[in-house]
């Protein structure tokens, strides 16, 4: 099996104190393997989402570690991890956090700004990724301008933009129609298998799970089984 690219390691995350306290998750270990695509299912409120943002380094955990590329996530320093965040993950949520008034173009280059990539090249590489998501006729267009599907594709244009290791995808198709929906997660799983970036997707839909290489089911802030799929 290819090495790890993610692991955690008796994750517990814990929100409020005393008799408010919540425990959205309660001591969970698992490894994803660089290359591979992993579905974290569960119903609403088990702990998918918080286990996806503990594992994209967008939120620290109660007690546990978190590892990237072997590394404890939690012994590096927050500049350092911003930045390792930015350059090795790509992130495609279901409310698309585009900037409403800003063209196509400058949603998608916004994560080579924060990395300090020079105009010219923010721009060549922006409209590449357009490119590749057959979008680059609307880099002029303002983002409120788009159809659902038009904006998730700019969502994941924006995701490929730094050339991530690891794309993390939160209900993709949760706000799409059928077709829709399909014809994203279609992208995902194409941008899986021929770039080979892991694949991290937290759904409830169990027909796109099956997609993935394995499904890790989620209840209650533990993971309570785990799927292989041919």
């Amino acid at each position: 099996m290819s090495t790890a690219v993610l692991e955690t390691r008796d994750l517990t995350r814990s929100y409020g104190r005393g008799s408010s306290r919540f425990d959205a998750l309660k001591g969970v270990s698992l490894s994803i393997a660089d290359g591979e695509s992993v579905a974290i299912v569960g119903k609403s409120g088990s702990g998918k989402s918080t286990l996806m943002h503990l594992l994209a380094l967008l939120d620290l955990p109660s007690t546990g570690q978190v590892m990237l590329n072997g590394n404890d996530a939690a012994r590096v320093g927050s500049g350092t991890l911003n930045r390792a965040r930015n350059a090795s993950f790509g992130f495609v949520f279901q409310q698309f956090f585009l900037i409403p008034n800003a063209s196509v173009l400058e949603n998608v280059m916004l994560p080579l700004k924060i990395a300090g990539v020079g105009s010219r090249a923010r721009k060549r590489r922006a409209m590449d990724a357009l490119k590749a998501l057959d979008m680059d006729d609307k880099a002029r267009n303002r983002a409120t301008d788009l159809s659902g599907g038009q904006k998730q594709r700019v969502v994941i244009a924006r995701a490929l933009v730094n050339n991530p290791t690891v794309i993390f995808a939160d209900e993709p198709t949760g706000n799409l129609d059928t077709t829709t929906g399909e014809t994203v997660a279609d992208i995902l799983f194409t941008l899986n298998k021929e770039r080979g970036i892991t694949l991290v997707l937290v759904t409830h839909d169990a027909d796109l799970a099956t997609r993935c290489d394995r499904s890790i089911y989620v209840k209650d802030g533990l993971i309570v089984g785990e799927e292989q799929h041919s």
